[in-house]
């Protein structure tokens, strides 16, 4: 896994926000000292290669992001399969950690629920969720339906399920789809998302653009 320092010193050579570098740094700490991570729902976003993370498996559900994310080795094993069905293609205690970043919100209630407890079975030590604080509309694209959002996921309810839950991404009122940020000029609002973040929505997070949920394994 990479430094703090080297991590932050990649992601500005990504051009993320400075919010979005403080995502992926929650991202590290919550993975440290994992060996071996499942990312649900993968897609081609290379959270995983960000991190610097070596033995990582992903599994999703869209051929075509899967063929990509092989193209890019972004995992050392993919998995085409259904999310919601995670039981079959993974033994209990199989990984350290399970995430799952900007995934449950694209299923529906019961369906997340029940990926959730898929996760938790399969996880040795840690589940970690990110997703839309409350319900973001998203509509599909690129030619992928999956895209769709259909459950919006509140801080209290996933604090109620046992996880941990904190604020990122800065006030909500900020970003649109996507987690992008609706002003411009975009330097500038991207500041005020980082104070926001700090001075108000990081300690309540029903308030902020995103959440992110970790659940410890006694």
């Amino acid at each position: 896994m990479r430094s703090r320092t080297q991590l932050v010193a990649y992601l500005l050579k990504q051009g993320l926000d400075p919010a979005q570098i403080l995502t992926r740094l929650a991202f590290r700490k919550a993975l440290a000292g994992s060996d071996k991570v499942l990312e649900v729902g993968c897609g081609k976003t290379p959270n995983m290669k960000w991190l610097g993370i070596q033995n990582s498996t992903g599994i999703d559900g869209y051929a075509p992001y899967l063929e990509e994310a092989r193209k890019e080795k972004l995992h050392a094993e993919l998995i085409l399969g259904d999310v919601r069905e995670l039981d079959r293609y993974f033994k209990p205690g199989q990984f350290d950690t399970v995430v799952a970043l900007d995934v449950i919100e694209h299923l529906t209630k019961e369906d997340g629920l029940k990926m959730m407890q898929s996760m938790e079975k399969i996880a040795s030590r840690k589940i970690v969720f990110f997703t839309p604080s409350g319900f973001l509309p998203q509509h599909s694209f690129e030619n992928n339906n999956l895209q769709e959002h259909l459950s919006g996921w509140e801080a209290k309810e996933m604090e109620q399920l046992g996880y941990k839950v904190t604020g990122l991404l800065g006030p909500k009122m900020l970003r649109g789809e996507m987690h992008v940020l609706k002003g411009r000029p975009r330097f500038f609002w991207a500041i005020i998302s980082l104070l926001g973040h700090f001075l108000w929505t990081r300690w309540q997070p029903s308030k902020a653009a995103a959440i992110f949920c970790v659940k410890t394994k006694p």
